[in-house]
Protein backbone atom coordinates (compact mmCIF):
# COMPACT_ATOMS: atom_id res chain seq x y z
CA UNK A 1 0.00 0.00 0.00
CA UNK A 2 0.71 3.53 -0.53
CA UNK A 3 1.60 6.17 1.87
CA UNK A 4 -1.66 8.00 1.20
CA UNK A 5 -3.90 4.70 1.37
CA UNK A 6 -2.26 4.00 4.27
CA UNK A 7 -2.66 7.06 5.91
CA UNK A 8 -6.42 7.07 4.79
CA UNK A 9 -7.01 3.67 6.29
CA UNK A 10 -6.33 5.20 10.27
CA UNK A 11 -9.19 7.82 9.43
CA UNK A 12 -7.52 10.65 11.10
CA UNK A 13 -7.86 14.61 10.59
CA UNK A 14 -5.09 16.22 9.67
CA UNK A 15 -4.51 19.43 11.18
CA UNK A 16 -4.39 23.08 9.23
CA UNK A 17 -0.74 23.88 8.22
CA UNK A 18 1.17 26.14 10.69
CA UNK A 19 2.24 29.49 9.48
CA UNK A 20 5.74 30.06 11.12
CA UNK A 21 5.93 32.31 14.23
CA UNK A 22 9.78 33.45 13.24
CA UNK A 23 11.89 34.07 10.02
CA UNK A 24 12.31 30.59 8.87
CA UNK A 25 10.81 28.28 5.78
CA UNK A 26 8.46 25.24 7.79
CA UNK A 27 9.45 22.95 4.84
CA UNK A 28 12.80 23.28 2.52
CA UNK A 29 13.48 20.78 -0.33
CA UNK A 30 17.80 20.46 -0.89
CA UNK A 31 19.04 18.09 -3.73
CA UNK A 32 16.49 14.68 -2.62
CA UNK A 33 15.89 15.63 0.60
CA UNK A 34 12.80 17.97 2.44
CA UNK A 35 13.79 19.18 5.87
CA UNK A 36 11.08 19.92 7.89
CA UNK A 37 11.43 22.61 10.79
CA UNK A 38 10.47 22.60 14.28
CA UNK A 39 6.98 21.72 14.56
CA UNK A 40 4.27 21.83 17.20
CA UNK A 41 1.02 19.94 18.58
CA UNK A 42 -1.74 21.64 15.73
CA UNK A 43 -5.24 20.42 16.61
CA UNK A 44 -7.82 20.15 13.97
CA UNK A 45 -8.87 23.73 15.00
CA UNK A 46 -5.91 25.29 14.62
CA UNK A 47 -4.95 25.34 18.48
CA UNK A 48 -1.79 24.39 19.99
CA UNK A 49 -1.56 21.38 22.61
CA UNK A 50 -0.26 23.41 25.68
CA UNK A 51 1.97 22.29 28.79
CA UNK A 52 4.86 20.08 30.43
CA UNK A 53 5.28 16.49 30.49
CA UNK A 54 4.78 15.17 34.24
CA UNK A 55 3.72 19.12 35.49
CA UNK A 56 0.82 19.68 33.40
CA UNK A 57 -0.04 16.08 31.57
CA UNK A 58 0.97 12.61 32.16
CA UNK A 59 3.26 10.69 29.90
CA UNK A 60 0.39 9.28 27.79
CA UNK A 61 -1.14 12.71 27.37
CA UNK A 62 2.60 13.36 26.03
CA UNK A 63 2.93 10.83 23.66
CA UNK A 64 -0.41 11.76 22.13
CA UNK A 65 0.80 15.47 21.72
CA UNK A 66 3.82 13.98 19.85
CA UNK A 67 1.35 12.02 17.90
CA UNK A 68 -0.19 14.92 17.05
CA UNK A 69 2.65 16.92 16.02
CA UNK A 70 3.31 13.85 13.35
CA UNK A 71 0.29 14.67 11.75
CA UNK A 72 1.21 18.33 11.68
CA UNK A 73 3.97 17.27 10.01
CA UNK A 74 2.13 15.57 7.72
CA UNK A 75 -0.14 18.71 6.95
CA UNK A 76 3.69 20.30 5.92
CA UNK A 77 5.09 17.70 3.36
CA UNK A 78 0.78 17.25 2.01
CA UNK A 79 1.09 21.00 1.64
CA UNK A 80 4.67 21.31 -0.05
CA UNK A 81 5.14 17.86 -1.95
CA UNK A 82 1.05 17.40 -2.73
CA UNK A 83 1.08 13.62 -1.61
CA UNK A 84 2.93 11.81 0.89
CA UNK A 85 3.89 9.25 -2.01
CA UNK A 86 6.45 11.50 -3.12
CA UNK A 87 8.48 10.68 0.21
CA UNK A 88 10.51 7.63 0.44
CA UNK A 89 11.52 7.19 3.65
CA UNK A 90 12.31 9.13 7.00
CA UNK A 91 15.70 9.41 7.43
CA UNK A 92 16.05 11.80 10.95
CA UNK A 93 13.37 12.88 13.29
CA UNK A 94 14.88 15.04 16.41
CA UNK A 95 11.96 15.31 19.04
CA UNK A 96 12.18 17.80 22.24
CA UNK A 97 9.99 17.38 25.14
CA UNK A 98 8.73 20.30 27.36
CA UNK A 99 9.36 17.93 30.44
CA UNK A 100 10.54 18.37 34.26
CA UNK A 101 13.79 18.35 34.93
CA UNK A 102 13.38 14.71 36.64
CA UNK A 103 11.70 13.37 33.61
CA UNK A 104 13.33 10.83 31.78
CA UNK A 105 11.57 9.42 29.50
CA UNK A 106 11.88 11.34 26.47
CA UNK A 107 12.07 8.19 23.88
CA UNK A 108 8.54 6.93 24.83
CA UNK A 109 6.40 9.97 24.77
CA UNK A 110 8.24 11.27 20.98
CA UNK A 111 7.21 7.18 19.71
CA UNK A 112 4.11 9.14 19.21
CA UNK A 113 5.50 10.30 16.55
CA UNK A 114 7.73 7.66 15.50
CA UNK A 115 5.02 5.03 15.68
CA UNK A 116 2.79 7.11 13.29
CA UNK A 117 5.41 7.59 10.50
CA UNK A 118 5.85 3.75 10.68
CA UNK A 119 2.34 3.57 10.17
CA UNK A 120 2.34 5.80 7.27
CA UNK A 121 5.69 4.80 5.34
CA UNK A 122 6.07 1.44 7.11
CA UNK A 123 8.48 -0.32 9.21
CA UNK A 124 11.07 -0.09 6.80
CA UNK A 125 10.80 3.63 5.68
CA UNK A 126 8.91 4.97 7.88
CA UNK A 127 11.67 4.85 10.98
CA UNK A 128 15.01 6.66 10.88
CA UNK A 129 17.26 7.95 13.50
CA UNK A 130 16.55 9.71 16.28
CA UNK A 131 16.70 11.58 19.34
CA UNK A 132 14.44 12.45 21.86
CA UNK A 133 15.97 15.56 24.63
CA UNK A 134 14.36 16.94 27.45
CA UNK A 135 14.26 20.83 27.33
CA UNK A 136 13.60 23.25 30.26
CA UNK A 137 11.01 24.79 28.27
CA UNK A 138 9.42 25.37 24.46
CA UNK A 139 7.61 28.03 22.48
CA UNK A 140 4.22 28.65 23.79
CA UNK A 141 4.73 25.85 26.70
CA UNK A 142 3.89 23.69 23.89
CA UNK A 143 4.71 19.75 25.15
CA UNK A 144 6.56 18.79 21.86
CA UNK A 145 8.37 20.20 19.45
CA UNK A 146 10.14 17.72 16.73
CA UNK A 147 11.96 18.16 12.99
CA UNK A 148 12.68 15.61 10.79
CA UNK A 149 14.07 14.92 7.31
CA UNK A 150 13.28 12.57 4.16
CA UNK A 151 14.23 11.31 1.90
CA UNK A 152 12.10 12.19 -1.70
CA UNK A 153 11.43 9.60 -3.95
CA UNK A 154 13.00 9.86 -7.67
CA UNK A 155 10.77 11.43 -9.67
Amino acid sequence: MTAEENFAKLNLELPPAPTPKGVYKPALIVDKFIYVSGHGPVQTDGSLIIGRVEEDMDIEAGKLAARQVGLTILTTLKTKLGSLDKIKRVVKVLGMVNCTSSFERHPYVINGCSELFAEVWGTENGIGVRSAVGMGSLPDNIPVEIEAMFELNED
